[in-house]
C-alpha cells in the first residue's frame, strides 16, 4: 500500500487517505479478500455512529439473551437478525460512497432516492431486529425482573 502526500505540503499520515494499490483487480488469495472485507468493517466501525450503535445494541440484545439463558434457536435468531442489520447498514455506506462519489458535490434527485432508499433498508431491518429481540427477550426479562422484585 502507497500513500499520496501532497508535494507541496505534507500532512501527517493519519489526515492522508490510504490508497489500495490495484483496488479494481481481484484479491490474489482469500487471505487478501479477508483483508480488504476486515477493511471494509473497520472504515465503517470508525467512520459511522450508526454503525457502532448497531453493534452496541446487537451486543446488548446477546448479552441479555446470555444472561436470560435464552435457548440456542434464540440467539441464532437474534445474532442473525443483529447481523442483517450489519450487513444493511455496511451495504447503506458502500452505496451512499458511491453515489457520493458519482455526483461529486452537486445534487441529483436520483442520488436523493438511491440514498434515501438504502438509508430506509437500514430503518426496516432494524424495526425488525427490534421486533424478533424483544419478542424473545422482553418474556423472560419481565418473569427474571418480578422473581427479583417480588
Amino acid at each position: 500500500m502507497s500513500q499520496n502526500f501532497p508535494s507541496s505540503s505534507p500532512s501527517p499520515p493519519e489526515k492522508v487517505a490510504v490508497k489500495r494499490e490495484f483496488s479494481w483487480q481481484v484479491a490474489t488469495n482469500l487471505f487478501v479478500s479477508f483483508k480488504y472485507a476486515w477493511c471494509g468493517i473497520s472504515y465503517a466501525f470508525q467512520t459511522q455512529r450508526n454503525f457502532r450503535i448497531h453493534v452496541g445494541v446487537g451486543i446488548l440484545a446477546l448479552g441479555l439473551g446470555v444472561f436470560l439463558h435464552l435457548r440456542s434457536l434464540e440467539m441464532a435468531v437474534i445474532g442473525l437478525t443483529s447481523g442483517l442489520v450489519l450487513v444493511m447498514e455496511l451495504l447503506n455506506t458502500a452505496i451512499e460512497s458511491v453515489v457520493d462519489l458519482t455526483v461529486k458535490q452537486s445534487y441529483h434527485d436520483l442520488a436523493k432516492i438511491a440514498k434515501d432508499c438504502a438509508a430506509a433498508a437500514v430503518l426496516v431491518s432494524a424495526m425488525a431486529a427490534v421486533l424478533v429481540a424483544g419478542m424473545l427477550i422482553l418474556p423472560p426479562l419481565v418473569v427474571a425482573i418480578k422473581s427479583v422484585w417480588g
